[in-house]
């Protein structure tokens, strides 16, 4: 579990997380414009009020958890259905823009692969 690759592709995944989670709240990497049923699925997110701020506090605790390795398992495991999310979301609204999508569910998979062994007790009576 302490591989270089495992050490590198930990890093990777949680400085992704953290840089797109930022920039939901700040808005300083300039993203292309989504197609229209993106771009009014956001809208709608945006509109609640909270719901897109708190998908980006997530990542972003997700991400800090991940680079300084505190809890890694746990923080994967909240990542899944995240990652999930913004995987479908790519795949039904926004295919254009997959790619990032795709990697964070990659990274998420490997991780969870390498820690298996923590998650044993999960399915086991």
């Amino acid at each position: 579990m302490n591989s270089k690759f495992t050490q590198i592709v930990r890093i990777l995944l949680g400085i992704i997380l953290i840089v797109f989670g930022a920039n939901k709240i700040y808005a300083f990497i300039p993203l292309p414009q989504p197609p229209a049923e993106a771009a009014s699925f956001i809208q709608s997110l945006s509109d609640t009020g909270y719901v897109l701020t708190v998908v980006a506090v997530f990542e972003i605790v997700i991400g800090i958890m991940l680079i300084f390795k505190l809890w890694v398992p746990f923080a994967l495991l909240v990542l899944v259905p995240i990652s999930f999310n913004i995987l479908l979301f790519h795949l039904f609204l926004d295919v254009p823009a997959i790619a990032t999508a795709l990697v964070v569910v990659a990274l998420n998979v490997i991780l969870l692969y390498k820690h298996k062994k923590k998650y044993r007790p999960l399915f086991t009576e």
